[in-house]
């Protein structure tokens, strides 16, 4: 390992519990000079005594700037909550793969001509692809038990890491507006079944009706409402939603599917419908739907090590993940296809999206028909519940605790993406299929180039080497922290992997462009990913970073193997005279 001694060097103290003696507690950079504690200081003003009772819990004794980088949410899970093991995180994607969002993606590829099982194809392949690169992210968290915002600090500079924590927040916050607005729909259904005056028709009130109507924004305001009390628990505890969320809503869309199968006699003639495309049409559909399959995990892909550092070992979080995923993915979508392939002989027209097919089935079925819909839309709304949590909400906020750690933490941070999803207006970015595929493909084009810089600088430049106490400090001397507390390389890799897709995403919102540049857009989070990690790489070989080594090397989070790996605890005024020294005799 090409290590100095300071960059190998430990700062963080470990401090013996005052409530046992064998317990290690987790202490954040130096103790320096000036900070809380070392010096008297004035009565504390009104607005200071308020600051003060808004703070969340923290350890004593850190600095200002130490302060602004842990908390109890962003420093390594301690064993006691690692405890999400192979199966949880098997139910989890069981579970996040039974929602809304899933049945239209499958159903957008066939809107735009493939055939059902050239969709399925594209799911299975889409799909696959992203959980490689789940694993691949998944990984950092699970051996160094740390998640995204604290792992970008490696690649992209103690500071320099907040744009990209900031960004993916922003997405996410818009994304719970989004799968929360779905979840209204289940809600309204609910309404419906029980009282069929509940009807959007006759009760358009002063929206655009385009885009929503009084009884569907209410049902979206219910919805939200009753999410609330789940972003209350610690995210090693809401393991629990998801397995009961894995167990309830599959049989919920399986009983659909049958269902839905009887009504009509049969799985309906789009099985058997060839694609409407061909030659170089048909396998840029193709692309474009392994894409949307992608993007539709974009998010998940750079944030996975927020759930992954809650495993008991590395491997729980590996291979349970690179199977469920596409299987999961793929079944779910199956059952879409063959619901809308279903509706087509029962109203003579295809229903893509299943809440509109079950809004049908209120409109010309009884009581018992509406007590089905009202146990399906139930179990939908659960699986949008927990798809919002874990997809969102535990997302934005860990990204808001690594943005003001001092009085943010995950649960603050959720209910700040619950304020921000119900202040924005999701309901227009689902007014057609097109829209949703544009705005998921958009969505990409940010988040593939950090996914590039992160996976590279992790398994090609550091080659698996973390020093975990220097994430959380913020010497100018420290091996994170670059030029001012920003990584250049990084920034120029991620800028690099926008760029590429600039000129085709103007495209995709209208814009005349040239072929190629479409061309190019379709491949998206493959060209920003490609680009933005080739670009970094270059970069770190023609300009090395330090605390990288030659061979591969996954120390962990223990502190004991750090310590043994890389000699004694960093001594700073050692390494001062040893430079002095060094100067003298040069």
């Amino acid at each position: 390992m090409s290590l100095t001694p300071r960059h190998a060097a430990s700062h963080m103290s470990l401090t013996p519990s005052p409530n046992s003696t064998t317990r290690k507690t987790f202490t954040c950079g130096r103790h320096l000079a000036g900070s809380a504690g070392t010096h008297s200081m004035a009565p504390p003003s009104r607005f200071g005594r308020w600051a003060d009772k808004l703070a969340v819990e923290s350890e004593p004794g850190l600095s200002s700037a130490q302060l602004m980088l842990t908390n109890h949410d962003l420093k390594p899970v301690e064993r006691e909550r690692r405890q999400w093991g192979a199966w949880n995180f098997v139910g989890f994607w069981i579970a996040d793969s039974f929602n809304i969002n899933t049945w239209i993606i499958s159903s957008s590829m066939i809107v735009g001509g493939l055939s059902w099982w050239q969709a399925w194809l594209c799911v299975w392949m889409g799909y696959a692809i992203a959980a490689c690169f789940i694993v691949l992210t998944g990984r950092i968290g699970a051996v160094y038990h740390i998640g995204f915002p604290v792992v970008g600090r490696a690649s992209f500079g103690i500071w320099g890491s907040l744009w990209p924590v900031f960004n993916r927040a922003v997405m996410a916050c818009i994304w719970y507006g989004v799968q929360a607005y779905i979840g209204g729909h289940c809600v309204y259904l609910m309404i419906r079944s029980i009282w069929t005056s509940w009807d959007r028709a006759r009760m358009p009130g002063p929206f655009n009706t385009d885009a929503t109507s009084t009884p569907d924004y209410v049902s979206f305001f219910i919805f939200w409402l009753c999410s609330l009390p789940a972003i209350w628990f610690p995210v090693h505890k809401i393991r629990h939603l998801f397995t009961v969320k894995a167990y309830f809503v599959p049989p919920a869309a399986i009983a659909f599917l049958i269902w839905a199968v009887v009504r009509a006699g049969g799985i309906g003639p789009i099985v058997g419908k060839p694609s409407s495309l061909h030659g170089g049409d048909l396998a840029w559909e193709l692309v474009k739907g392994v894409m949307s399959s992608i993007a539709n995990f974009a998010t998940l892909i750079i944030n996975d090590c927020d759930f992954s550092r809650f495993a008991r070992k590395p491997d729980d979080a590996k291979w349970s993940q690179l199977f469920a995923i596409p299987l999961s993915f793929a079944v779910t979508s199956f059952i879409g296809i063959v619901v809308s392939s279903s509706s087509t002989v029962i109203y003579k027209e295809p229903v893509w999206d299943p809440l509109n097919l079950l809004g049908r089935f209120i409109d010309d079925g009884g009581s018992a028909e509406r007590f089905g819909v009202f146990v399906i839309a139930l179990a939908f709304a659960l699986a949008q519940l927990g798809t919002n949590i874990a997809a969102n909400s535990i997302s934005a906020g860990s990204d808001l605790t690594a943005l003001l750690p001092r009085y943010i933490n995950i649960r603050r941070g959720g209910y700040i993406c619950a304020a921000v999803g119900l202040a924005m207006c999701p309901y227009n970015l689902l007014t057609d299929a097109n829209s949703f595929t544009t705005y998921l493909s958009a969505y990409s084009v940010f988040l593939s180039s950090i996914a590039g810089v992160m996976v590279t600088d992790y398994y090609l430049v550091r080659k698996g080497f973390l020093d975990v106490k220097e994430l959380y400090d913020t010497r100018p001397t420290g091996p994170y922290f670059y030029t001012w507390g920003i990584h250049w390389r990084a920034y120029a890799a991620y800028v690099a992997g926008i760029l590429v897709n600039v000129v085709g995403f103007a495209g995709a919102v209208g814009r005349d462009v040239p072929k190629g540049a479409t061309y190019l857009y379709n491949l998206n989070f493959f060209c920003g990913f490609i680009v933005s990690s080739a670009m970094y790489w270059g970069l770190c070989r023609l300009s090395p970073i330090p605390a990288t080594g030659k061979c591969w090397m996954e120390v962990g989070d223990d502190m004991d193997q750090v310590y043994g790996a890389y000699g004694d605890p960093y001594d700073e005024e050692r390494d001062a005279s040893s430079q002095d020294k060094e100067r003298k005799e040069g």
